[in-house]
């Protein structure tokens, strides 16, 4: 088994309780680690062999665009997707972290870590 990251995909998004985070929006990264087979790519130099990024990245971004209250909402719909979209995908871990969160001091980020 390999795990194959994409770490750093930036996204800005309407997710949040409060409905000022939901029509102002704000910036979030997300961190996506796929445990996969690599071996038949490793042989054959054929991306059709391996998990295509380009086209995870896609489902990352569409699900981002879906609006959530709650990044374990977000999390888990990005994880599901992965999973349906990828069935060679045997495991997933995701990383969202909320950019300056508005929650009354300063801070970088908040981050939710799911697994599935």
């Amino acid at each position: 088994m390999s795990v194959i990251s994409i770490e750093g995909m930036e996204f800005f998004a309407y997710h949040g309780c409060f409905k000022e985070e939901q029509i102002i929006g704000t910036k979030f990264n997300v961190d996506l680690f796929l445990e996969t087979d690599t071996t038949k790519a490793e042989q054959t130099d054929s991306l059709i062999d391996t998990v295509n990024y380009l086209a995870v990245y896609q489902s990352v971004k569409d699900e981002m665009e879906t609006k959530s209250k709650l990044l374990e909402h977000v999390g888990r719909r990005i994880l599901n997707r992965i999973k349906n979209d990828f069935p060679t995908v045997v495991s997933a871990k995701i990383k969202i972290k909320k950019l300056n969160p508005p929650l009354g001091g300063k801070m970088d980020f908040v981050s939710l870590v799911l697994e599935g």
